[in-house]
């Protein structure tokens, strides 16, 4: 993840603390997976602030607990902290989902394996 000049960087960390979480709790969570989520959770957080109405969201168990995770910092931080925007966040996500793309190339949860020891 590319951290310079970002400063809503403690919103990405914020966030990787929550997929560092469900990649230690879900041993069968891979990076595409992940990618997958998060996809999904830049839709679910447009529909908690009103927009997105008509499209639709995975059920898939094993990203539920990180589209939830990221639905909730979106909504704790969007308007509140830091002047926030929906789309700052939604670019905060879009950034994470390209360094787990990145990562994936060392192995099915190559992301983790980049994280795990810095978050």
């Amino acid at each position: 993840m590319d951290t310079e000049d970002d400063e809503h960087l403690d919103v990405c960390q914020n966030i990787e603390a929550g997929l560092k979480r469900q990649y230690e709790r879900h041993a069968d969570l891979t990076d595409s997976l992940c990618i997958f989520a998060l996809e999904n959770a830049k839709t679910a957080i447009r529909k908690h602030c009103g927009f997105a109405k008509n499209e639709t969201l995975t059920d898939h168990p094993l990203a539920k607990g990180i589209i939830e995770w990221c639905v909730a910092i979106g909504a704790e931080r969007i308007g509140k902290v830091d002047d926030l925007t929906l789309r700052e966040y939604v670019a905060q996500i879009e950034k994470i989902k390209r360094s787990v793309k990145r990562h994936s190339n060392f192995g099915a949860r190559g992301y983790y394996e980049f994280i795990r020891n810095f978050v």
